[in-house]
């Protein structure tokens, strides 16, 4: 028997004759209880979150975006055409614009980068905010909110990082029936490239753009053995001072409008002077266009010039049909192709002639069965202004 406990040994505040025991089974009914009480009062937290108002009911929605266009009613109408970003090559952008309802929030918008570029749906009709009145026609300018032909003017494409080929066939508005047989033709991925000697360019152009192809304007240049070889009527030349072929320069940018940017047409000797091409590209770069160089000559200052004045630049691959054989000119696709899987891009410019036009035609659609994709021009420049 344990020794009587005195009060001063006895725990503060407990009576041991009087505590009573507590049985098991009584803890674990009593742990079953409050477990229940805990898991009722979870459950009532969760509905009553549920059942509140925003944020939590109504989350900001998400829209795929889809160009929204007023079908225009009269061809001659001009379009205003809401400024346009370059893609980039990672991929759709995200951003954050107000809800079409003014209501209050963000909505956030997918953008799909294929959306980039001039609608397709108008894309024959000028942007007045781009065109500058001249005497000899429309000239191409900067908008007043920095956008620029290239932007505006260029085709849309997925922004992707595959292998790309960009093809460039010029000479269009020389030949009527050449010039419809090829925009009827050639996929409108392909780059159509105008002559500035040629016969209704305003309408071929407005009819190659609603068939969705990009457009540049050929320039004439002196080449070497000039001018027993001539580029034409208003070629630039090399003992022609500075303010006489900016004339000439303008004149063949006044033909017709909507193209992104211009290529050389011959012009081997000129592209290599120094004094006659830089006046030529700081034009180019002010006026916001591209310049494509077809790659003929390796003596070209272009790209150096096109950094220096802020001009978009690409130069080509090839031309694709020096020999006019279809063979031939496929075996040159071939190429392009083993370069832009090497390289990421390629580019081959060539001529409205029939055979070009029918092998480019078979070409595009294999190639773009084996995984290549044929993109404009616009897609594969390097712009100085975008870093």
């Amino acid at each position: 028997m344990s020794p009587v406990q005195k009060d001063i040994d006895r725990p503060l505040g407990q009576n041991a004759s009087a505590a009573p025991k507590v049985s098991d089974d009584f803890t674990v009914r009593a742990g079953t209880v409050m477990a229940a009480v805990a898991v009722v009062a979870i459950v009532a937290s969760a509905s009553a979150i549920a059942f509140r108002e925003k944020p939590f009911r109504n989350p900001a929605p998400v829209v795929v975006s889809t160009p929204q266009v007023t079908e225009p009613a009269k061809t001659s109408e001009v379009a205003r055409i809401a400024p346009p970003s370059r893609p980039k090559a990672d991929g759709p952008s995200i951003i954050h614009v107000s809800p079409p309802d003014g209501s209050a929030g963000n909505v956030v918008v997918i953008r799909d980068a294929s959306a980039v570029g001039q609608n397709l749906r108008v894309a024959h009709l000028p942007d007045k905010d781009l065109i500058e009145e001249s005497e000899t026609g429309p000239l191409p300018i900067r908008a007043v909110d920095g956008r620029r032909p290239f932007d505006v003017y260029a085709r849309p494409w997925s922004g992707a990082r595959g292998a790309r080929v960009a093809i460039v066939i010029g000479g269009l508005g020389l030949s009527q029936t050449g010039t419809q047989r090829a925009i009827g033709k050639l996929p409108p991925e392909v780059t159509l490239a105008f002559a500035p000697h040629g016969n209704s360019i305003g309408r071929w152009m407005q009819e190659g753009r609603r068939e969705g192809h990009e457009i540049v304007m050929q320039v004439p240049l002196e080449p070497f053995d000039y001018p027993n070889v001539n580029p034409g009527r208003n070629t630039l030349t090399v003992a022609a001072s500075a303010a006489e072929n900016l004339k000439n320069l303008r004149w063949a940018l006044s033909r017709t409008t909507n193209y992104s940017g211009v290529m050389n047409y011959m012009g081997a000797r000129f592209v290599a002077d120094p004094a006659a091409m830089e006046p030529i590209m700081a034009e180019l770069g002010k006026r916001g266009l591209l310049y494509l160089d077809d790659g003929s000559s390796a003596r070209s200052l272009a790209p150096e010039l096109a950094v220096k004045d802020g001009v978009p630049f690409v130069a080509g691959d090839g031309i694709i049909d020096a020999v006019g054989d279809r063979e031939t000119i496929l075996k040159k696709l071939d190429q392009l192709e083993s370069i832009a899987r090497a390289k990421g891009f390629a580019i081959g410019t060539g001529s409205a002639f029939d055979v070009t036009v029918d092998a480019v035609a078979q070409w595009v659609g294999e190639a773009q069965r084996r995984g290549i994709e044929i993109v404009p021009v616009s897609a594969v420049a390097t712009d100085p202004e975008k870093g």
